[in-house]
């Protein structure tokens, strides 16, 4: 259950942190009309937003991490994160950048993230 939890807290910080990073681009962009918003304004807004992520993300790695009782070493952590953070960020591209394409390259890349969490997962 504990390893759900830990899932499930750090797709919610994914979210976050990819708003934060990435939100600002589609937000305060040329199609957005606020393109000319202060700099330091965006980046007080998305540490705003960050905030959230480590809500999220902190807990998850305690409950997740096995030092902790939790039933992932830190390396699975990492990379359980690294794939999170992808598929995350897949998603809310291809939905607040509609031009986005995914390649063949995109694709390929995305198995070989498939094969990191195989080997991190191997005994």
């Amino acid at each position: 259950m504990r390893g759900l939890y830990t899932i499930l807290l750090l797709f919610l910080s994914n979210t976050f942190m990819t708003l934060a990073w990435y939100g600002h681009l589609k937000f305060f962009g040329k199609s957005s009309g606020h393109a000319s918003t202060s700099l330091w304004w965006i980046i007080l807004v998305s540490w705003g937003i960050a905030f959230f992520e480590y809500c999220f993300q902190v807990p998850a790695n305690r409950i997740g991490s096995a030092e902790l009782g939790g039933p992932f070493s830190l390396m699975q952590l990492k990379v359980i994160q690294e794939v999170i953070t992808l598929i995350v960020f897949v998603i809310f591209s291809a939905v607040a950048f509609k031009n986005t394409q995914f390649t063949m390259n995109h694709l390929i890349a995305f198995i070989l993230l498939i094969g990191a969490v195989y080997f991190i997962f191997k005994k």
